[in-house]
This record gives structure tokens, sequence and C-alpha cells, in this order.
């Protein structure tokens, strides 16, 4: 599982490995902001659009009673409000704050410089063989869209 006789690493590891990297730079980004990791997710998910309760869980992969107690505390943070649903008015949509929207914006920013230079030993066509590649796991395997592209 590690190491091919070749030196190179394979696919699952690479891909494990690639993700705690990502993650770890998510993770560094957010305590410079003040933000553990998923209040950082929670807001950049919130750039697009507000989102109700169950599609924010099904989003994120979070149960009702860990997605209540993120939307809990950033919302005591002053980082996003509760809205009526315009479409279910038994249902509430979860939307940013002005401040909730500067900081998502200086997070998603800085996340996005720390990411971009994880691949700067790659050549421009290496990295958009990559981008190429990753799209289609992402995509194969549905994957809602957590980030966005910079420039989206």
């Amino acid at each position: 599982m590690g190491k091919h006789d070749n030196g190179q690493i394979g696919v699952v590891a690479a891909l494990v490995r690639s993700s705690f990297l990502v993650n770890a730079v998510y993770a560094d980004s957010g305590r410079e902001h003040g933000l553990t990791p998923q209040q950082g997710q929670l807001l950049c998910v919130l750039m697009a659009q507000p989102y109700g309760m169950s599609e924010l869980g099904v989003v994120l992969g979070l149960a009702k009673s860990s997605l209540t107690g993120l939307v809990d505390r950033t919302e005591r943070n002053g980082l996003v409000r509760r809205e009526p649903d315009p479409q279910d008015l038994r249902a509430v949509r979860v939307a940013l704050t002005p401040r909730g929207s500067r900081l998502a914006e200086e997070f998603y920013s800085e996340t996005c410089r720390r990411v971009e230079k994880l691949s700067a030993g790659l050549t421009s066509a290496e990295r958009d063989t990559l981008a190429d590649l990753l799209g289609r796991v992402v995509l194969d395997n549905n994957v809602p869209m957590v980030f966005l592209e910079p420039g989206e």
C-alpha cells in the first residue's frame, strides 16, 4: 500500500495522503482566521448561496445534531444567521452575515493561495492533467460542491 518498486506512491496512498495534506492546509488557514475546519467549510459552502439545514447536512456530510451544533456556534460568532425559507415557511435557511461574508472571502482567498502552492513543483501541463484526473474522480463520485473554483 505504500510505495511501488519504482519508488512511486500508489493511487490509494496518494489520494489518502493528499486529502491529509489539503485538510492540514485548511486547518492552518482556519486557525489563522479564528475558524475551525468545519466552520471554514460551512462558510465556503454558504458563499455560493444560503442553504436549508437538510441540504447543508448532505453537502457537508454531517448528521443533524452535528450540523445544528456547528450552525449554533457559528451563529453565536456572528458569522451566519438563520432566516425563513421562502419556499417552506416551516423551514429555515442558513446564510452568511455581512461579517461572515467578509471572513469567508478572506479565508477562501488564503486557502486557495495555500492549496495552489501545493502543486508548485509541477509544470503547467502536469497541473492540467492533475486537475483533469482529480476532477473526473470527484465527478464520478458525485462529490458535492463544497469549495468553488477561484473566480466562480
